[in-house]
């Protein structure tokens, strides 16, 4: 298939961007987004141009590193679908894709369609782990957990920290993100001492780095690639305001 791709092209962080129109031919089906993507700069590079920026890594779906807003969605219009696990079997032959980052003030651009997520990082590390004693792990099943817990809990942890969710919200909130990151060690024991100061640590680091606040639109939860559910975010509330009080 043949495709016209609209291409958000930026130097730098302090650079104006802008959109860039790019011919693809010979489009695989079987092709991923980001195999179609190589095929362009493939060409640009034996042009003589500079290839287009872009996040990726594992282009299996799970370190969430590749992102990007195709026609305007997270991720593109495939739901429960990373940018890497997108294929091009889900467009037609004449299409016209924009390409864009994500769009987030805490997520600056570094260079076109590569954005800067370590505030996600320190998002983290004003929270995100446990305190345990060093020594032998301890022997399996000595720690009963509830299956309703340790269902919610692997289900929030399966957040792979790409950043849908803020790029798709309104207020540019990253509640989604960081709701997952205290649920999936709140709900269990190891992570009982610290669930109150994890919560109101975490909560208060997101508002340092600028992201919004949430108000319930849910446009986070429906480009998630791992489906996390909006109720995550009411139960970190709950741990925020037990802390704060």
């Amino acid at each position: 298939m043949n495709l016209t791709l609209k291409v958000w092209r930026q130097n730098g962080p302090s650079d104006e961007g802008r959109m860039v129109t790019y011919k693809v031919e010979d489009v695989s089906p079987d092709m991923s987004f980001l195999e179609m993507l190589d095929v362009l700069n493939e060409r640009l590079i034996l042009e003589g141009d500079d290839p287009v920026a872009f996040d990726h890594d594992c282009r299996e779906g799970i370190c969430g590193m590749c992102g990007m807003v195709i026609n305007g969605v997270a991720h593109g219009e495939q739901r429960a679908t990373t940018t890497c696990q997108l294929h091009m079997r889900h467009f037609k032959d004449g299409d016209e894709v924009t390409i864009e980052p994500w769009r987030a003030a805490p997520f600056p651009v570094v260079k076109d369609l590569v954005v800067d997520r370590s505030s996600f990082d320190r998002i983290i590390q004003a929270g995100g782990f446990i305190s345990v004693p060093a020594g032998s792990a301890p022997d399996a099943h000595s720690v009963p957990v509830k299956k309703e817990d340790a269902d919610a809990a692997f289900d929030a942890a399966t957040c792979i920290g790409c950043g849908a969710c803020v790029a798709a919200c309104p207020n540019g909130s990253a509640s989604l993100f960081t709701a997952a990151k205290i649920t999936h060690l709140g709900l269990l024991p190891q992570g009982q001492p610290e669930r109150d100061s994890r919560a109101k640590a975490m909560v208060e680091q997101m508002d340092l780095e600028g992201f919004g606040g949430c108000t319930n639109t849910g446009e986070c939860t429906a480009v998630c690639p791992k489906g996390i559910p909006l109720d995550t975010i009411a139960r970190m509330n709950a741990d925020y305001l037990k802390a704060s009080k």
